[in-house]
Parts: structure tokens; C-alpha cells; sequence
């Protein structure tokens, strides 16, 4: 009887304990499932309707989320877009035919404007001295913080990559060189590695502008070059050379103008420090017709002297260094100079 009396003591309190755990789990299962049904019943009768010129808007987006349109994110640009408050070609990650969606979308024009992308105004890397050893974290960004970091020039690129980990494009790689090697067909342009980048080298330049000052050392020339032995000197031989006058020096740098700019590549062939990057794959050449009178115009307007000839007879252009600047095209009074060659190349009408 014992026995008999415990079991069932057992039992009743096995089942109690049961229903001490299932109750309250019942109770709070269907709680939920109301507060969830009601709270789903709510949002179905309160939401606002989405604007379908801003669903569709966005569904043309890349969705890089990247904020280089000046918005949050790209459904406030989508919705900023079809409000009229920022242009159908704003998205910088967009392509042409993208661009070309959204305005046809909200029956607008895309603008005339130059994609610009990222170019590094530093060629130094490796080959520039360090001043100390530096055993810190390997970032850019921790890097300055002691002393300005470790290259003998205060003003150069320090090659940790902080511009290739934030580039949400991977259009940033690393060279053996320890610099930045720019993805022109991937760069959208962002500007994160701009924003990113301690020693401020890395710019937003038009991409039809292909020639750039790879340098921002601001001392004198015989403290740059002890430091880097690319660095740009400001010798002003760029500027005396540049037929259009898009170079100046300003605190022994050159600058180019890039609105002035013509991408002759004179600059870069006079520069004695290989501090002018050249970019252009080619270039077209002048060649001078049948018509030509020999009136010795077009010799004299040449900045590098590619073009010879006696007075009244055909001259002739020495192809090899003609740099396709167009400055004998627009002195030529008989219009009997052509560029030729070069097809892929563009450039501004002179």
C-alpha cells in the first residue's frame, strides 16, 4: 500500500508539474499570435503606399548602397529622383544605359558632365625612403597618427591600402610598389578613398583628363628629391611647355588645370623626375596636305618642333614627335592639317 500510494504520489505530482509548464506556454503562444496578427492587420491598414515611379527607380539602381549620390542610401535617391530634387544620371555607380533607364523613366535629360574617378597623386611607394620603422597597426589611418607616419616624405602615399578595404567597387589593388593601382572600369567615382585616405593624395579627376602630376611634396626640389626619387621638383619646365596654359606651380608643385588640359603629354615628356604620369594609350598625329602654302605658320606654333619646311613649300611633320596638341591645326590658314591615326583616342576640339 505503500508502495501503490507513493506511485500514485508521484504521478499527481508529475502531472502538475506538466501543466505547470504547458499553461503558461499556451497562454503565451496564443498572446503572441494574437498581438501578431493584430499587429499585421495594423500595418496592412495604415501603410503608405510606395510611390511605383520610386519602386521602379530603384529596381534600375545598382543597389551599391555606397552614399556617393549625396544620399542616405538609394532608395532616398530613388525617391529624391522621381521628386525632382537630384538628376537621373546622380548615381555614380550607374552606367550609361542605367542613367539612360532612369531619365527615360522620369522623362528627363542626362547631363553633359564628365564621370570623374579616383586618380593617386603619389608614385613614390616602396621606392620612397622611410624615416623610421614603424610596428604598429597596418593601416594608413594608425599609421599617420604617429609622426605623420613612416616615410621620409610627410606628404606621401603610406601603402597600408586603406583605400582598397573601404572600396566598395574592388576597383583599388595594391601594386608590388606599395601603391594604389586604380580599376578605371570599376571605379564609380564613390569617393570613400578620398574621404578615407590621411595624406589626402587621392583626388576625383574627369576621365578624359589622362594626364596627372603624380606627386604632392610641397618642399623645395633638393628636399623632395632626397626623399622620394620621383617627386616633382617645381621646376616649371611642365609649365613653360604646356601649350594651353593648364599648369602653374604653386609651392614648388605643379598643378593641372584639368578645364585647360588638352592631354598633350608635353608635360610629361619634358618632366625630369617622371613625376607627370601619362595615361593615354595613343594619340593622333598632325599631317599636313597637298595644300599647304609653306607660310611657316603652323612651324612657328609648334611647342616642340615637330614640324619643318622651307618658306612657300609643303611642310612636312615629324611623326615621331608630334604630340597631336592641335596648335598647328588652329594657325593653319589654309585648313589643309589633319590629325590622323589614334581612333580611340578623344579629345577636345582645339
Amino acid at each position: 500500500m505503500t508502495v501503490i500510494s507513493g506511485f500514485l504520489l508521484v504521478a499527481v505530482t508529475g502531472q502538475g508539474t506538466l501543466d505547470a509548464i504547458v499553461i503558461p506556454a499556451v497562454v503565451l503562444g496564443s498572446l503572441g499570435l494574437l498581438l501578431g496578427l493584430g499587429l499585421a492587420f495594423a500595418g496592412k491598414k495604415l501603410a503608405v503606399e510606395k510611390d511605383p515611379l520610386v519602386s521602379k527607380i530603384e529596381a534600375l539602381l545598382p543597389g551599391a548602397n555606397c552614399g556617393g549620390c549625396a544620399y542616405p542610401g538609394c532608395t532616398a535617391f530613388a525617391e529624391a529622383v522621381a521628386a525632382g530634387k537630384a538628376p537621373a544620371d546622380g548615381c555614380i555607380a550607374a552606367n550609361a544605359s542605367i542613367n539612360a533607364a532612369i531619365a527615360e523613366a522620369v522623362g528627363s535629360e542626362i547631363s553633359d558632365s564628365v564621370r570623374k574617378i579616383a586618380v593617386v597623386l603619389c608614385n613614390g611607394g616602396y621606392s620612397a625612403e622611410d624615416a623610421f620603422n614603424y610596428h604598429g597597426p597596418q593601416t594608413c589611418v594608425a599609421a599617420d597618427m604617429i609622426m605623420g607616419g613612416q616615410k621620409g616624405c610627410s606628404y606621401g602615399c603610406l601603402s597600408f591600402g586603406d583605400c582598397r578595404e573601404i572600396c566598395p567597387f574592388n576597383a583599388i589593388i595594391m601594386s608590388k610598389d606599395g601603391l594604389p593601382v586604380i580599376n578605371t572600369e570599376l571605379c564609380t567615382g564613390c569617393g570613400k578613398c578620398v574621404e578615407i585616405c590621411p595624406k589626402d593624395i587621392i583626388l576625383l579627376w574627369p576621365e578624359n583628363r589622362q594626364i596627372i602630376v603624380a606627386c604632392s611634396n610641397r618642399d623645395k626640389g633638393s628636399i623632395a628629391r632626397k626623399v622620394c626619387p620621383v617627386a616633382c621638383i617645381g621646376c616649371g619646365k611642365c609649365k613653360n611647355v604646356c601649350p594651353f596654359d593648364a599648369i602653374r606651380v604653386v609651392n614648388f608643385l605643379a598643378e593641372i588645370d584639368p578645364e585647360k588640359c588638352q592631354n598633350c603629354g608635353l608635360c610629361a615628356r619634358v618632366c625630369p623626375t617622371d613625376a607627370i604620369l601619362d595615361f593615354a594609350p595613343a594619340r593622333p598625329r598632325a599631317y599636313i596636305g597637298a595644300d599647304c602654302i609653306g607660310c611657316t605658320l603652323c612651324a612657328k606654333a609648334c611647342p616642340i618642333n615637330a614640324i619643318t619646311g622651307e618658306l612657300k613649300e609643303r611642310h612636312e611633320v615629324n611623326q615621331e614627335l608630334c604630340a597631336g596638341c592641335g596648335q598647328c591645326i588652329a594657325k593653319c590658314p589654309k585648313d589643309c592639317i589633319r590629325m590622323v591615326g589614334a581612333l580611340g583616342y578623344q579629345r577636345d576640339t582645339v
